[in-house]
């Protein structure tokens, strides 16, 4: 019986990174990802909601939306389900993010604050990918020189992630390795290197859960389930389609081949009882070749 909650469905990882009370798990895990270039020192909250400013226009929803004590703004997001256009909506969230720093009048003079994407994905983009991890920014294409730090995309490929606890060497693998394996664990490791995998226990813990919360999460992980069962039926039609489709062109191309044959036997001149002794063709197909 799961002891933790599954940060994968949407009510355990708001509850994990998306809480004022709790926001110091997210500022360690966002300093840990960005280890080496930045330490955030306090997040901000922001509307998850950005409205369209026509009526014609698409609005953005973010699961987490927040900004730091620099004015850099971070969106958070996890993501179960992979669809076509994947790349390019989590490079619409940023681009809106961006857009919407404008300020009206002469004196703005384009000076953005960084926009980082963190995209967390239960899925990976193929099945010949091998990278965890993906970091995207905007750079020279020959050169490879940043062009600009103002837009930034970190994509977390987790099926891919494959490192057993006690090979975990980096802070940021260890966030993986727990919110990963969340809901199997009995107990939470690392808690003897770092107080925030104790705080993560607590909070993470189904026992403590109030009535409302738990029937809330409950909810979640039943549609969670729902959504993999069905991706999974997916998976599995496409397969036997797949195997349909192999066979069906194999059995075409056999025929085709016995066709051939008898042809250029016909054509050596061989009697019509010969070519169908030797392909099992019937003397009516033979006559029409």
């Amino acid at each position: 019986m799961a002891r933790f909650i599954n940060p994968f469905t949407d009510v355990g990882f708001k509850r994990i990174f998306g809480q004022e009370i709790n926001k110091d798990l997210l500022i360690d895990f966002l300093n840990s990802l960005l280890a080496g270039e930045k330490h955030i020192r306090d997040i901000r909250f922001l509307d998850k909601e950005l409205l369209p400013e026509f009526k014609e226009d698409r609005g953005v929803i973010y699961d987490i939306y927040c900004t730091n004590d620099d004015g850099e703004q971070f969106i958070v997001e996890m993501q179960n389900r992979s669809h076509a256009h994947f790349r390019e909506r989590a490079i619409y969230y940023l681009s809106q993010a961006l857009a919407r720093q404008g300020e009206q009048g002469p004196e703005w003079e384009f000076n953005l604050k960084a926009v980082y994407g963190v995209f967390f994905m239960n899925f990976s983009f193929s099945r010949n990918e091998d990278k965890f991890r993906t970091d995207v920014e905007l750079a020279d294409r020959h050169t490879h020189e940043q062009f600009s730090d103002k837009m930034r995309l970190v994509f977390l490929q987790l099926p891919l992630f494959t490192k057993e606890e006690n090979e975990c060497e980096t802070d940021f693998e260890r966030w993986i390795y727990v919110l990963k394996n969340m809901e199997t664990l009995q107990r939470l490791p690392f808690k003897a290197r770092k107080a925030v995998f104790e705080k993560l226990e607590q909070i993470g813990d189904l026992a403590a859960l109030t009535v409302e919360e738990r029937m809330k999460y409950d909810a979640s992980i039943n549609a969670y389930r729902t959504q993999l069962a069905v991706e999974s039926y997916e998976r599995e039609q496409r397969k036997i389609e797949r195997e349909k489709g192999r066979e069906e062109g194999w059995e075409k191309g056999r025929e085709e081949g016995i066709q051939e044959t008898a042809r250029k036997l016909k054509q050596m001149g061989m009697s019509a009882e010969f070519i169908a002794e030797a392909t099992g063709l019937c003397l009516d197909v033979i006559e029409k070749l």
